[in-house]
């Protein structure tokens, strides 16, 4: 990261309202970014008060791990409404979704996963869609290893070109599991070589530098939670699937 966005002062353009947490759109120079103050972080039951922006970081460093981009570049940054999570602004491509919801009688053909079927609040059968290509399976494999606990459909960004980008991820590397997501379309499939080769990645790299790097961030348990993830992948070699009677669908999906 350059010295001007590590210690440069965010300039705040406005709040993005849709989000849960108090998270502002502002730039640092001439660069984009995307700031969440930890004093806007909502009070969580089941997450530790005032750790989100930690995790968000966690995960960037996570998606270095696996070397696969999954995560725009995250960093800690002391911002005009105190510490928080910064991260650069992608311009998604607004011609393209990576999740959708579809009438029934309209589901594509090839190229897309089914993950659900049901009702719009006009009682009419829909289906909810992520298209099928690698760069959403990393995601897909990346939230497994995170414990993802929030991919929502707004939460993956359609670059073009083909890149997909996964944000918003404070409700993360939690010890118990908590994995709810909308990209559910490769449940119990196998692994893809590359993909095993980056999930070994990072279980050698939490014996070294990645582990050191999250101890900061994270506690002891939940970085040894996200080893033994990493273990159950590699010895299954397969993506799991939801646990029966488990709210796997984050909610609102979209």
């Amino acid at each position: 990261m350059t010295p001007e966005l590590a210690g440069g002062d965010i300039v705040l353009d406005g709040r993005i309202t849709t989000a849960s947490n108090a998270t502002f759109l502002g730039h640092i120079g001439e660069v984009g970014v995307v700031y969440k103050p930890v004093a806007g972080e909502r009070p969580l039951w089941d997450f530790p008060d005032g750790t989100l922006a930690q995790r968000e970081l966690a995960s960037y460093l996570l998606s270095e791990a696996l070397g696969w981009d999954v995560v725009p570049r995250t960093w800690l940054h002391d911002g005009p409404l105190g510490p928080g999570m910064a991260q650069l602004w992608c311009d998604s491509d607004p011609a393209h979704d990576a999740v959708t919801l579809v009438s029934a009688d309209e589901l594509p053909g090839e190229g897309w996963c089914h993950v659900l079927s049901g009702v719009d609040e006009e009682d009419r059968e829909v289906a909810l869609l992520h298209e099928d290509s690698p760069a959403l399976r990393r995601m897909a494999v990346f939230d497994v290893l995170a414990n993802n606990a929030d991919r929502k459909a707004g939460h993956v960004l359609a670059m073009a070109g083909g890149h997909r980008y996964g944000v918003d991820h404070g409700l993360t590397f939690h010890e118990e599991h908590k994995l709810r997501t909308v990209l559910w379309g490769w449940a119990g499939g196998e692994l893809e070589a590359e993909e095993s080769t980056g999930v070994a990645r990072v279980r050698e790299a939490l014996d070294a530098d990645l582990g050191a790097a999250l101890a900061e961030l994270l506690t002891d348990v939940e970085v040894a939670a996200l080893a033994a993830r990493c273990d159950r992948l590699l010895t299954t070699g397969r993506l799991p699937a939801p646990p029966a009677g488990y709210p796997a669908i984050p909610w609102p999906p979209f």
